[in-house]
């Protein structure tokens, strides 16, 4: 692998209760090259959102730390843009105005108005939101809502993605294209993702590797599986792929056999829904 633009280096963390100190992470290193595409995947408290949150700068580590082309991380910063599972549009801005507030944010002074009107309809044209530039969040689908996420994070032009269960909340088919959209994007422009997920088929699609987490408390990195798949990636042409059943399979194991979870079941009243079990980690 290439030099690594980002190092996780002996991170851990951990939150003071009554108890004593409840440790969450604890000797997490991970060396992520520019341009990779990483997954994090695990079961419910494994800290995939804890680590990137200490990525983000909003979570200070209490060991160790983390380094950004050779500058630490301690804060919040532009050269890493988050994308939610929710989308945190602003109601009463539209799809342009969205985009628009981040830009000005990390570009005034550094580009003209005419510079950054180019730069937010080149980025809306990225996600396929260009025909929706006056529309507010709620006259558009949740998928539109989510591609503005997006392109409100890619015009901060980070050095580093990170995409917190980005999909999570969407229907099959409206997932599947973002997925898609996703992936040519980052053909394009060629930057590092980090992204949560609990889906592993769409891990084991988007991925260079995936990074899969022990159960908490005190979790760190189990695994690392390599994806060996060429891009572009057709997902319909993968399904038969034996390469891709293979790592999903590889996933699945670890989720299920080597880091099996049970989860209490309550009791079920009249008014409780059955329960539905899915070949899905849960989300953290």
């Amino acid at each position: 692998m290439q030099k690594a633009q980002l190092q996780l280096s002996q991170v851990g963390i951990s939150f003071p209760t009554a108890k004593g100190d409840f440790v969450a992470l604890q000797n997490v290193n991970l060396d992520i090259a520019q341009g990779e595409f990483v997954s994090l995947i695990g079961h419910s408290g494994c800290g995939k959102s804890t680590v990137l949150n200490i990525v983000a700068g909003l979570l200070q580590a209490s060991t160790g730390g983390v380094i950004l082309n050779n500058k630490e991380v301690n804060e919040p910063g532009p050269e890493r843009a988050v994308v939610f599972q929710n989308h945190s549009l602003l109601p009463w801005l539209t799809v342009y105005q969205n985009v628009e507030l981040a830009v000005k944010q990390v570009f005034r002074g550094k580009k003209s108005k005419s510079e950054m009107r180019d730069w937010i309809l080149h980025n809306l044209a990225l996600v396929q939101m260009t025909h929706a530039l006056d529309k507010r969040p709620s006259e558009i689908s949740g998928g539109m809502k989510q591609r503005v996420g997006i392109a409100r994070a890619l015009a901060m032009q980070p050095q580093v993605l990170l995409m917190d269960e980005p999909f999570g909340a969407l229907d099959a088919l409206t997932r599947a294209h973002l997925q898609d959209s996703v992936m040519d994007i980052q053909a394009k422009l060629n930057n590092t993702v980090i992204m949560i997920t609990h889906d592993v088929d769409e891990a084991v699609l988007l991925s260079d590797r995936i990074v899969m987490m022990t159960n908490g408390p005190a979790a760190t990195i189990g695994e690392i599986l390599h994806i060996d798949l060429p891009r572009p990636r057709e997902r319909l042409a993968l399904s038969d792929d034996a390469r891709y059943n293979h790592y999903r399979h590889q996933v699945l194991s670890f989720l299920y056999e080597k880091q099996r979870k049970i989860e209490p079941l309550h009791t079920q009243t009249k008014a409780a829904k059955p329960a539905i079990v899915t070949v899905e980690a849960k989300s953290a």
